[in-house]
């Protein structure tokens, strides 16, 4: 018996479903166990070797244990790991956060994606005094009661987009819109619009396989907002300081009103912000009536870290490194399966689908055959490749993820297509 495979049956003693992330199940037959990272690898205890390219969904765009910011976190320790008190780190990195994401906006910091996106939800409605928002069928936003509807990532697969447990008045407050549709939007603000407090959208769904959003759709969206009153609240909890250093925005050309960051900006540790325009973030508490609070808020470890982070991404070449590996690996995709599948990718994150027509909704991304994709994902380990279990998250390059290592790893793909059914 694996080690992974014992500690696994311990774990199906102590916690829900096994796990602690619904996602983790994914791993068949059952999950391995990570004993120690470094680099682009993870180390399991039963002595495998895993090129890794879900690098925690997201956050180790610079790799696991980078020098830069073990040295930042282990500085931190020598100081302390908790106060519930002010630090100077904490105000430096907010300063590098606005100063890429929106100057002369306001910061507050929290623990997860999930607790910032619940928090912009809540100053939304408190500085318009609207009820609704709007969010988009198949983006993930956290796991919070006024997300959790129509939402991807693993709610989706495992066939549960709706969460018991959520009230029907607090259903009854969120509106769902097809991504990418414009039509469907313009007819909700036509209907509603002066009960819409806020639209919420990832600029890029990372939480159903990777899929952008167009053009036309971003600036109908933004001005739709501009034009009733409400706020425009980017999603970023993935796309922040990944896609560049301005994110999305930077990247679209288009400006939100409030923006969640969440993972790259705490170098792994836990992490969340919400940056917004200084007349609506001043009305966080202390200085306005919508309340947050927390502990563990501006933790010091997390601070540290994250500034440790954003330093490397504005000092060295992380992004022309992510994004090279990032093609390299698509082509490896497109050429073992002889065009046969697709791949949708902005920057540094991408993903597969098993489907013979562009994905550019979540409908169509619903169709794309996830059997094969789980073949897929289960050869590729085999072959000391790790890219995500799930068809419906992404697949990431980092700093990590050299020339040598993507050779690699498309010599992993291209044995595994001559394997799969279908390719041979």
């Amino acid at each position: 018996m694996s080690r992974s495979l014992e500690i696994y049956r311990e774990a199906c003693e102590v916690f829900p479903g096994c796990v602690n992330s619904p996602v983790r199940a994914a791993v068949k037959p059952y999950p391995f166990v990570v004993e120690r990272s470094e680099g682009p690898y993870i180390h399991t205890v039963d002595g495998e070797v895993l090129i890794d390219y879900v690098l925690g969904y997201g956050p180790l765009i610079l790799g696991h244990r980078h020098p830069h910011i073990r040295k930042a976190i282990e500085n931190q320790l020598e100081r302390g790991w908790l106060y519930a008190a002010p630090t100077e780190v904490e105000v430096r990195l907010a300063r590098k956060i606005l100063g890429h994401v929106m100057p002369n906006g306001l910061v507050r910091f929290v623990n997860s994606g999930t607790e910032a996106t619940h928090l912009a939800v809540r100053l939304a409605r408190g500085y318009t005094k609207r009820r609704c928002i709007v969010k988009f069928d198949g983006c993930y936003h956290g796991a919070h009661d006024y997300v959790l509807i129509s939402a991807g990532s693993a709610a989706q697969h495992y066939g549960v987009p709706y969460s018991e447990g959520i009230p029907e008045e607090v259903i009854k407050t969120v509106l769902i819109a097809e991504y990418n549709n414009t039509d469907v939007v313009e007819k909700l603000f036509r209907e509603m619009g002066s009960e819409i407090a806020a639209v919420i959208l990832e600029p890029v769904i990372g939480n159903f396989g990777v899929i952008p959003a167009k053009m036309e759709f971003l600036k109908t969206v933004r001005e739709l907002c501009s034009r009733y009153g409400a706020l425009l609240v980017f999603d970023e909890t993935i796309t922040g300081f990944r896609l560049g250093l301005g994110g999305a925005q930077q990247l679209y050309g288009v400006s939100a009103d409030v923006v969640v960051l969440g993972k790259i900006i705490g170098g792994g540790l836990p992490i969340g912000a919400v940056v917004a325009r200084r007349d609506i973030g001043i009305n966080i508490s202390p200085s306005g009536r919508v309340f947050n609070a927390g502990t563990f808020n501006a933790h010091p470890l997390s601070m540290a870290a994250g500034l440790a982070t954003i330093e490397v991404l504005e000092s060295e070449p992380v992004y022309t490194v992510c994004r090279r590996a990032a093609e390299e690996v698509s082509k490896a995709f497109l050429e073992a399966s002889r065009g046969g599948v697709q791949i949708n990718r902005v920057e540094s994150m991408l993903q597969v689908f098993f489907i013979d027509r562009p994905v550019d909704s979540v409908a169509v991304a619903r169709m794309s055959n996830t059997r094969l994709y789980e073949e897929m994902h289960v050869e590729l380990r085999r072959r000391g490749v790790f890219v995500t279990p799930s068809q419906f998250e992404a697949i990431f390059t980092s700093y990590a993820h050299t020339r040598e290592v993507v050779e690699r790893t498309t010599e992993a793909i291209h044995d595994v297509f001559r394997r799969i059914r279908g390719w041979s």
